[in-house]
């Protein structure tokens, strides 16, 4: 079959044809745990540290996906052999994962849905930002209380960033939000880990406030390579403000900068050869055997 394939349920089928019913608690209640990798030179990166994480999430929510990490791995494995070769050279996948309860108004035993997919890595969304930096703002959707669910849950259930996103982009155009908590505490920006630079080092929110990013995990490793340390602590607003560089550590992009908070400059508000967040995607490029810089801008025309 030369077309891309996707697993769902226990059967592999043609990418186009993956759907899911909208009787499936994860379309009808947003119950959904997920994970988003991608691939680096056709190999999946950090897979067992995002199903230790999957797994977490799903003990969390209280769901058995009736399958072992082993056969996860198995299946990730064999989906990236089949697809990664469709793509153009020096291309790369996003592998999405996720698991639902399964149909929410089923009488018989637990049949939770299980579906792996991928498509191309969407370098469109990020490669201009290398360069220019990412826009950020503070709104007034408030990040969800711990009371409602843990922060180390990865799941779909994000209508506050919908909210908070749509919020950042009306008051500053192009702009994305970054999460509030009720204490008035910065935990991360939508879909991404914050990091702020400030001289010298890399400040991070307390871990058990914020989802444990593998991407996060990956920073802190190529940041004691270059002796460069990272500390846990409070951040509030004005802390993202005042920062000599903002990072946001996320899956696809690795690392980029943000250069402007509120429709001001963070620092001088340009992304320099000399700063933190280039010599770390320098360190994680080497990490990965591939130029992501580069690969980023050779595939960013894409539609």
């Amino acid at each position: 079959m030369q077309q891309p394939i996707a697993y769902l349920n226990g059967k592999w089928i043609a990418t186009e044809q993956l759907s899911v019913p909208v009787s499936d608690s994860g379309f009808m209640l947003g119950v959904t745990v997920a994970e988003q990798l991608r691939t680096f030179a056709g190999k999946i990166f950090r897979l067992d540290a995002h199903l230790q994480r999957l797994f977490r999430s799903l003990e969390i929510v209280g769901v058995d996906p009736l399958l072992t990490k082993a056969r996860f791995q198995a299946i990730a494995e064999e989906l990236i052999t089949h697809n990664h070769p469709l793509l153009a050279a020096g291309d790369d996948l996003g592998l999405t994962i996720f698991v639902t309860p399964g149909p929410l108004h089923s009488t018989g035993p637990a049949q939770p849905t299980v579906c792996l997919h991928t498509s191309p890595v969407r370098f469109n969304t990020f490669a201009a930002k290398y360069e220019i930096g990412e826009s950020l703002a503070t709104t007034d959707v408030v990040q969800v209380s711990p009371r409602s669910w843990a922060p180390e849950l990865k799941c779909r259930s994000r209508m506050h960033y919908y909210l908070a996103d749509k919020q950042a982009r009306e008051k500053f155009p192009g702009s994305r939000a970054i999460m509030i908590d009720g204490e008035g505490f910065v935990t991360e920006a939508t879909t991404a880990n914050l990091v702020v630079v400030r001289d010298g080092h890399l400040l991070t929110p307390p871990a058990e406030k914020v989802l444990p990013g593998i991407s996060l995990a990956v920073l802190r490793e190529l940041a004691t390579n270059l002796n460069i340390t990272l500390m846990q602590c409070d951040l509030r607003p004005q802390d993202v403000a005042s920062a000599d560089e903002v990072l946001l550590v996320s899956t696809s992009p690795c690392v980029l900068p943000a250069t402007r908070l509120n429709g001001r400059p963070i620092a001088a508000g340009v992304v320099s050869n000399g700063s933190l967040q280039r010599n770390l995607l320098r360190a994680w490029s080497d990490h990965v055997g591939v130029d992501i810089l580069a690969q980023a801008a050779r595939f960013s025309q894409r539609s």
